[in-house]
């Protein structure tokens, strides 16, 4: 299974952007290589003040890749990481579970993680349930979100 790691940090970081990304890297490398059934594809790490993941380059590198089927499972230490808001959760929810090549994830929030591997309580179910009758609430929102990322991962990023 290949594997993204996934990290969100804020822009004081950018002081020590070297470190913060060994440090990054070095956790994801050490997790996944003693699992000889899973590959680390990469690292993935925005270090910025944007909450959006259209102004993310790294999340939508991420999510070009995962278009491109070179990902299964995107891992991440937190849902925080995902997304700012549950709007936000909820379409990136329904955009990686209705890809050609549905992306699993896997969250460590403790006691409200995500692992759709495990499946427990049939969570991928219940969570692609959710974020469509969430998205229909308002389905040209979801489409614009949805036309706005795949039109930045087609442009690449660019200072906002």
């Amino acid at each position: 299974m290949n594997v993204a790691g996934y990290v969100k940090l804020a822009k004081l970081w950018e002081r020590s952007r070297t470190d913060a990304l060994e440090l990054q890297r070095k956790y994801y490398t050490e997790l996944f290589s003693a699992q000889p059934n899973y590959n680390l594809v990469d690292v993935y790490v925005d270090i910025t003040g944007k909450k959006e993941i259209r102004k993310r380059p790294e999340m939508l590198r991420l999510l070009g890749d995962c278009i491109a089927g070179r990902i299964d499972l995107i891992y991440s230490q937190t849902k925080g990481y995902l997304a700012a808001n549950t709007n936000e959760l909820f379409y990136l929810l329904r955009f990686l579970f209705s890809l050609d090549h549905p992306v699993e994830l896997v969250t460590e929030d403790g006691n409200y993680n995500i692992n759709t591997i495990d499946n427990e309580d049939d969570q991928k179910k219940e969570l692609y349930t959710m974020a469509e009758k969430y998205c229909k609430l308002n389905p040209d929102d979801y489409e614009k979100w949805k036309d706005t990322i795949l039109k930045m991962i087609k442009e690449g990023p660019r200072n906002e």
